[in-house]
Formats: structure tokens, sequence, C-alpha cells
């Protein structure tokens, strides 16, 4: 909050009010004074008593009321005198710096401004205005990384995040729901994917230790300056429902090695089916058991190769030929063939993704 803002409100209220006023920050300093050689004097007495009050309080001669946010009241406006003069001039003080205070917060807060750049509640034209207003260096690298509490969401884990990112001129802790959080962060133009995931890593931990909390995490592209900050907050959002389909034993989950994945769930479902009508047989894919589908698993972890997968599996090289040709006569497609392998994975994945049928941003 601005000295200055406070000082020129005290100022023009001078010659309306015959007494000295003034504010005083947590510490007991006055900042801003009707008279002006005040300005910089200490005032410790009862501060506790003021700042922990929601009424006026007298002291050595002068009324205080504190203002600020409810939890946390962060200045005090007084007034010369514990008269009844002095009370109603103390109460009008009040009310009139709270509201500038608040005015002022919510134009000037940067949390509240990225808040709303993610979110798409401002026009893309004001945002270079307002960036300018709030000196953003619009030549900075960011990157949106998604937050995702699956336990509930306790308030200290807020807080926990935020103190893991202190720099609050460059990185941003903006609570998005009740099981979301997103930080907003600064980072090298050089940055490598791994590191990202490392920094993710490190947040999950942080919230595993302090809270025996589980979290995914969604990252986003990085971007440049704070126009695109949207779109990377849109991708770890997709991140963490694609990773939901996909991924489901992983909490980290970066967009841009969602692969083939993400292009499947930008699909429409209506394309998806007919996709699957056109590959396989009408009801085929359903008759898949669960030991023919970890098969199938298998097999596409080891490259297509029969003997390192029956190796793998335990079972003999032709027990695993004779349910490839089982599969082949069920679905006309032949794991064996390159092509035909990467059909299947993909009407795999497709089928996965309609079963889920995931939030779409």
């Amino acid at each position: 909050m601005s000295n200055r803002l406070f000082q020129g409100i005290i100022h023009q209220m001078r010659d309306v009010v015959d007494r000295t006023i003034g504010v005083i920050d947590e510490t007991g300093a006055v900042i801003s004074c009707s008279d002006l050689s005040r300005i910089g004097e200490i005032r410790t007495n009862n501060l506790v008593g003021i700042f922990s009050s929601s009424t006026s309080v007298a002291s050595e001669g002068y009324l205080y009321q504190s203002f600020g946010t409810h939890m946390h009241p962060e200045y005090a406006v007084f007034v010369e005198g514990e008269d009844a003069t002095a009370q109603s001039y103390i109460g009008v003080l009040g009310v009139s710096l709270s509201s500038i205070k608040q005015f002022y917060d919510e134009k000037y807060d940067r949390s509240n401004f990225i808040k709303n750049i993610i979110l798409d509640n401002i026009l893309p034209g004001d945002i270079y205005l307002k960036a300018r207003e709030l000196h953003f260096n619009n030549e900075s690298s960011r990157v949106v990384l998604l937050i995702r509490l699956v336990d509930k969401n306790d308030v200290s884990v807020f807080d926990v995040i935020q103190n893991l990112f202190p720099d609050k001129t460059k990185d941003f802790v903006i609570n998005i729901s009740e099981s979301d959080i997103a930080l907003v962060k600064e980072i090298k133009s050089d940055v490598e994917g791994k590191d990202l995931e490392k920094l993710a890593r490190s947040i999950s931990d942080a919230l595993s230790s302090e809270f025996y909390t589980h979290a995914l995490v969604g990252i986003g592209t990085p971007v440049v300056g704070v126009k695109d900050l949207a779109r990377s907050f849109k991708e770890a959002q997709v991140a963490l429902e694609v990773g939901k389909v996909f991924d489901t034993e992983r909490n980290i989950v970066s967009y841009e090695h969602l692969g083939i994945a993400r292009l499947i769930y930008q699909l429409p479902t209506t394309l998806c089916e007919m996709f699957l009508k056109e590959i396989f047989k009408v009801g085929s894919i359903e008759t898949l058991d669960q030991e023919t589908l970890f098969t199938i698993q298998r097999f596409f972890e080891n490259n297509l190769n029969v003997s390192e997968t029956s190796r793998k599996l335990f079972v003999h090289r032709n027990t695993l030929v004779y349910r490839l040709e089982k599969i082949k006569k069920l679905t006309g497609l032949d794991l064996r063939e390159f092509d035909d392998a990467i059909v299947f994975k993909v009407a795999l994945m497709v089928k996965k993704y309609l079963d889920a049928n995931p939030v779409k941003y």
C-alpha cells in the first residue's frame, strides 16, 4: 500500500478535521500525518490492543481504529482527543481509508491481475496497459503449474506453497478452487522440461511430507510475457485431465509430454466412436479379457518382441504366439505387424478415453 496515497487523503482532510490525524503501520510507525513533523514517530503503546480490536481504542490522548484485511489489519488511523467529536472523526476516517485501501488493492494487486489473466477475466487489450501500470517485465518467461489436491484442501496447504516461493514480485500462488492451486513461476528462458518436472516433484513431496496430502501437478508450456499465461494454465488443466485418463499412476504430468494422448483428448467423441467401429468388428474389443489386455500391454512395452515378452510373462513362446493369433482372429489386427500394432495401440487409448468421459477445458 502506498504511504503517499494515505498522505494525500490525510492532507485533503486536514482543513476539514480540526485535530491532528494520521496513520500508523503494524510497527507503530507514523506513515502519514496532518502534522508533517510527526511522520516517522514510533508509537508502541498498546499496539496489540489497537490491532486486535474491531472498535476504536484510546491511548495517550488519541483514538485509534485499525483497518485492512478482516483477518489481519495492517494499519490504524488515529485522531487527537478521546471525546465524542474524536469518536465521530475516527469512525468516518476508518471507513474512508479502509475503502480506499480496498480499491487500491483491487486495482494494483499483482496476484489479482495474474488470476484475471489465467481465468480469461480481462480483455486482451487491457493486459498490456495493466502490466505497464504494475511494472511487469513483459520479456520474462513464465510457466503455470496447476496443483490439484486429491484430498480436502486445507487452507494451510496454500500457505506452504506460498512459503516455497516467497518472492511475490516474480512468483504468484493463486487459489482457483477448493482443490486447485495455480503457481505462476518466473523461469529462465532456457529451462528444460526435466527441470520443471523436478520443480513439480518438489512441491508434491513437500505437501506429502507436511500434510500427507496426495497432490497431482499439471505443467503447462513456458510462455514469454503475461498475455499467454491463460494458454499455459489451460495446458496445465488439460495435462491433469489427460493424465487422469492415460497415465493414472503418474502424479506429475507435463503438457509437452502427452504425445498422442493429447491428440485423442482433443477429438470429438463421435469421431472416436466412428474410428472404433471402423477398426474393430462389432463388439470385438469388448471380448478382450483382462489377461489378454495385460498380454497386449506387455507386448507393447517390450517393443513387439515375442521372445522377450514371453520371458517377462513367464510363458512359453508358443503360448504367446497362440494368444496373438487369438487376438488377430477377434480383431483382425496382427500385433506382430508394426502398422497393425500402432492402430491397435491408438484404438485402445481411444476406448479408454471414451470410457473415462473426462472434463474438457
